[in-house]
């Protein structure tokens, strides 16, 4: 069995709960994060697996970030590949087919704010804080931080929380649009597997089109990005999903998906 250091994986449904457990504060290292990869390249290949939901262990942080023991000796060249492993670790999660939800049950801070931000949608719990405040320490956000906080919150407010360390709590970061959702204390969890159980009424296939859709419009202008909804909707009709979701809807039935 495939181990993935700090990490468990419990499969609900078509859906995968992924919990950190690094305590005390659920930090990021190197093999954590090489085994975030290797399970997110897995649970990918797992055709049952439409959704993941990502939290951390306890009640008071869902991520620290990284440890930074891992920079105290000033190696350049050690810091360099710890980078790349967050780098290779987020990206992986962004790129996911299906649907993350980030259920955040404390502080995420750093690192873990930048776990959350790779993510689709993000819960927080009502006394979670965000933050990413790698400046104060002589660092900076280097696992897409300086990238996606601004795509969510706009480049005013992110020069705020990273120029400035600003810190946000679960009703601001609701305000500002960093987090879709607030709840009370200890039922992050519970609204993530709510909201992942909706995916299961949805086309995976379909899913994972308007996913790369939807996040290629960072990268390009919508006019550019308008031809290939078309090419994408045509490609649809490939899929055995997309002729079970009509007939299904046709004969008044749920629809039986096969990710395929």
């Amino acid at each position: 069995m495939t181990h993935y250091p700090d990490l468990t994986v419990e499969k609900i449904g078509h859906t995968a709960l992924i919990t950190l457990g690094n305590p005390p504060a659920n930090t990021w290292n190197r093999d954590n994060l090489a085994g975030l990869t290797r399970l997110i390249r897995d649970l990918n290949a797992d055709r049952e697996i439409y959704s993941l939901v990502l939290t951390g262990e306890g009640d008071k942080f869902f991520s620290a970030g990284a440890d930074l023991n891992q920079f105290a000796s000033g190696d350049k060249t050690a810091a360099l590949e710890i980078a790349m492993l967050f780098g290779e670790a987020f990206e992986t999660l962004s790129a996911f087919r299906g649907v993350t939800i980030a259920a955040i049950n404390g502080y995420a801070m750093g690192g873990g704010l930048e776990w959350a931000l790779a993510c689709d949608i993000r819960i927080a719990e009502e006394h979670a804080v965000m933050a990413l405040p790698e400046a104060s320490v002589g660092l900076l956000p280097c696992a897409g931080g300086t990238q996606n906080l601004p795509w969510l919150v706009g480049e005013g407010r992110a020069k705020r929380m990273i120029l400035c360390g600003e810190r946000v709590d679960a009703a601001e970061a609701l305000r500002i649009g960093l987090v879709e959702e607030v709840v009370p204390r200890a039922e992050g969890r519970d609204a993530a597997l709510r909201l992942a159980g909706k995916v299961d009424r949805q086309s995976p296939s379909s899913i994972a089109a308007c996913k790369a859709l939807i996040q290629g419009a960072r990268h390009a202008p919508p006019a550019a990005n308008l031809i290939h909804e078309r090419e994408r909707f045509a490609r649809l009709f490939d899929t055995a999903d997309q002729k079970e979701g009509v007939n299904a809807f046709l004969e008044k039935r749920p629809a039986n998906w096969k990710n395929a």
